[in-house]
């Protein structure tokens, strides 16, 4: 039975705005000056939840990745996880020794120098010495920044600093490791260099929380993603079926009902769609690399003669992956259901959008961006690195043969 080292409950944070920023005895004593009925006023003040009613369990050894729109709550959430801030409702509680990478430089001090901050971050840890000196080397040329480690860190450009940040709080081993958005700063070398040692935290048993917009890392690192919406958590589960969910909601141009119901009067048009088969991953989710069913409902208000349909499909960036139309398409008046049968769709998994169109003399008589999107959520059979991830996401096996045979072979 796995063991829960981060256990959040009922987690609530309250801000205020709108309150003045000059406080103390010297300030209202010059709001008096200026304006001695001021200070018979009430500061007008506005409350508003950055996190409400969170409830976060972790596993030893589980990667968990955060995702959500800025000022969703993700980082509220990690300062809470990581005694930066309190609560305003709920507890939380973590068990092992936590590193901790909110933000750039996170806990050095500018007057120290890069060497002397480094000590302190593995003090602060509860590393001995001779552990920090072990590692000492290895966090340097990691960073890159061997002719500047010995400089205060206040002299140091961002890049500097996040890279001497990163470093320290990913090798001197903390048995749990906060990260927030540090994977989207540097340069590209840099971020490849993170990536990689993300994953060798990962794969070494550690717990992680992470919190990234590259959504691809997130699918590539995570063992589960949360979901924060408005400070509330709007999905918990797998990688694929979570971030799928999400990039469909971020790209989804969906028509209102209210708008496609005030239209004008319509000959037919598209109601909705959805996968036949298994529903455990809902009913617009491709989780196995089966056969699979995709259904369109068309309500026809007359009969449909020599009309003409289409249908493609468009991955998140609106690459066109497949397309296909049909002609001399009949519909009888009432509700009607277009049938596509797959021997399997190998997408890689990801959002993705059906649009279909009905003509009818030339005519068009709809539309239709079909929604919610579709979410592949199907194993990854592609590289481990999200750079030679292809479109096709093929099931392959391995093999090595030499003169006395097969001498290696994988999946």
């Amino acid at each position: 039975m796995s063991t829960v080292v981060i256990r959040g409950e009922s987690l609530g944070k309250r801000y205020r705005r709108g309150l003045a920023t000059d406080s103390g005895l010297r300030h209202a004593l010059d709001r008096f000056v200026k304006s001695p009925l001021s200070a018979f006023r009430r500061e007008k003040s506005e409350t508003f939840w950055a996190l409400k009613e969170v409830t976060l369990h972790v596993n030893e050894g589980e990667v968990l990745g955060l995702i959500g729109r800025n000022g969703a709550g993700k980082t509220t959430l990690l300062k809470i996880l990581s005694r930066i801030t309190k609560p305003t409702t709920g507890w939380a509680e973590i068990h092992g020794r936590v590193g901790s990478l909110l933000e750039v430089g996170t806990g050095f001090h500018p007057e120290l120098t890069g060497r002397e901050n480094t000590f302190l971050s593995g003090a602060i840890l509860g590393m001995s010495k001779r552990e920090i000196e072990r590692k000492f080397d290895e966090i340097v040329a990691f960073a890159e920044l061997e002719k500047f480690i010995d400089t205060q860190v206040k002299h140091y450009s961002s890049g500097m600093y996040v890279r001497l940040a990163f470093a320290v709080a990913a090798h001197l081993e903390p048995e749990i490791l906060l990260v927030d958005e540090v994977l989207a700063v540097g340069d590209i070398k840099f971020q490849k260099k993170c990536l990689g040692k993300m994953g060798d935290v990962a794969r070494a048993g550690r717990t992680v929380v992470l919190v990234s917009h590259q959504l691809n890392q997130i699918r590539r690192l995570s063992h589960r993603v949360v979901w924060i919406d408005g400070g509330e958590i709007r999905k918990n589960g797998s990688a694929e079926s979570v971030v799928g969910a999400y990039e469909v909601a971020m790209s989804s141009t969906e028509r209102s009902s209210a708008d496609r119901d005030n239209a004008a009067a319509y000959k037919a048009r598209f109601v909705g769609w959805d996968i036949a088969g298994d529903k455990t991953q809902g009913e617009h989710s491709i989780s196995s690399d089966g056969p699979v069913k995709v259904r369109f409902h068309v309500d026809a208000r007359q009969p449909i003669r020599y009309g003409h349909h289409g249908a493609a499909l468009f991955n998140a960036e609106r690459q066109l992956m497949w397309a296909w139309a049909a002609e001399n398409v009949s519909l009888e008046q009432g509700l009607n259901t277009l049938v596509y049968e797959f021997p399997f769709l190998p997408l890689r998994p990801g959002a993705y959008t059906w649009n279909v169109s009905l003509y009818m003399d030339h005519d068009l008589l709809d539309q239709w961006d079909a929604t919610p999107g579709m979410i592949i959520a199907t194993p990854n059979h592609q590289h481990a690195r999200d750079e030679w991830n292809g479109v096709l996401n093929v099931p392959s096996s391995f093999s090595i043969l030499s003169l006395k045979g097969v001498i290696d072979a994988g999946a």
